[in-house]
C-alpha cells in the first residue's frame, strides 16, 4: 500500500497553472525522484503535500487518510517531514535545540503535560534529547550540538536541517534539494545520509543534481509545466527523448 498517493492535484495561482492533474505514489521504503526545469511545479507540491497550500482539485492521501484540510502542524505529526531548499533553521537556537524542534510528539509547552504529568513529559523530552544526539553522532556533528548554526559550514547547516526531519521519525520525508548551494568539499555527510535513509520510509526527493538523483531514486517523476511528463525507472526515464528534449539534453546519461 502506497504510504503517499496524490491522486489528480490541481493548483493555480491567478490565472497560471502550476499543478494540473497530478498523480503519483510513493511505497514504503521507495525513494522517488522529482526533476524537472525550473518552474515546473516540484516544490509546490511539495506544498500541497506538506499543507502550505490546499490545491484546488484532487485528493492527498497518507495511507488512507485524506489530507485534506490538514494544518502543517497535524501533517507532521501524522509523519510528514520536509527540507526546504533555502535553510529555515532557528538561528538563535543551538543545533540540538533546532533538532528538537522535530519529534512529532515531543510534548512541548502542554499545560495539562506540565501539571498532571510531569514524569512522563521529563521521560519524553530525554528520549528526544538521546534521539537528537544519536543522529548527530550518525552524521559525523557530535560535537556541533551546543552550537548556533550560523556558526557552521552551508554544508553543515543543509545537514541539520536534513537531521532535523530525520527527529520526525514518520513515514515520510520530503526532500527539496538537499545538495543545493553545497559545496563539493561538504557534500559527503549529506550524501552518507541520504544513502543512510531509513528503509521503510517513503522519500520524495526534489534535485538538479542528476548524478544524485540517478544515484539513489528507486523511480523518477518527471515534471512539466505542472503536470507529469514521464514516469519510470532511471533508465527509462534517462532513455525517453521526450525527457532529453525538455530537461535533461540529448547528450544526457547516453
Amino acid at each position: 500500500m502506497a504510504v503517499i498517493r496524490v491522486a489528480g492535484v490541481r493548483k493555480r495561482f491567478g490565472g497560471i497553472v502550476v499543478a494540473e492533474d497530478i498523480s503519483l505514489e510513493i511505497a514504503p521504503g521507495e525513494i522517488l525522484g522529482l526533476i524537472g526545469p525550473n518552474g515546473a511545479g516540484k516544490t509546490t507540491l511539495f506544498n500541497l503535500i506538506s499543507g502550505i497550500h490546499a490545491p484546488d482539485g484532487g485528493e492527498i492521501w497518507l495511507r488512507d487518510r485524506p489530507l485534506s484540510g490538514l494544518s502543517v502542524v497535524r501533517r507532521a505529526r501524522l509523519g510528514i517531514a520536509r527540507t526546504w531548499q533555502h535553510i529555515r533553521l532557528f538561528p538563535t537556537l543551538t543545533v540540538l535545540e533546532n533538532l528538537l524542534m522535530g519529534p512529532r510528539h515531543y510534548p512541548g509547552e502542554a499545560l495539562f503535560g506540565g501539571l498532571f504529568q510531569p514524569g512522563a513529559r521529563r521521560a519524553l523530552a530525554a528520549q528526544s534529547r538521546a534521539r537528537a544526539e544519536s543522529i548527530l553522532a550518525r552524521i559525523g556533528m557530535p560535537d556541533a550540538s551546543h552550537k548556533l548554526p550560523g556558526e557552521l559550514p552551508f554544508g553543515q547547516q543543509k545537514l541539520v536541517g536534513l537531521a532535523r526531519t530525520l527527529m520526525n521519525d514518520g513515514e515520510v520525508l520530503l526532500l527539496d534539494e538537499p545538495m543545493a548551494g553545497v559545496p563539493a568539499g561538504e557534500s559527503a555527510e549529506i550524501l552518507d545520509t541520504l544513502g543512510a535513509l531509513p528503509g521503510d520510509v517513503a522519500v520524495l526527493l526534489i534535485e538538479h543534481d542528476m548524478d544524485l538523483v540517478f544515484r539513489f531514486a528507486t523511480r523518477i517523476t518527471v515534471l512539466v509545466d505542472g503536470a507529469v511528463l514521464v514516469e519510470g525507472t532511471r533508465d527509462a526515464v534517462a532513455r525517453d527523448p521526450a525527457v532529453k528534449a525538455a530537461y535533461l539534453g540529448e547528450a544526457a546519461h547516453g
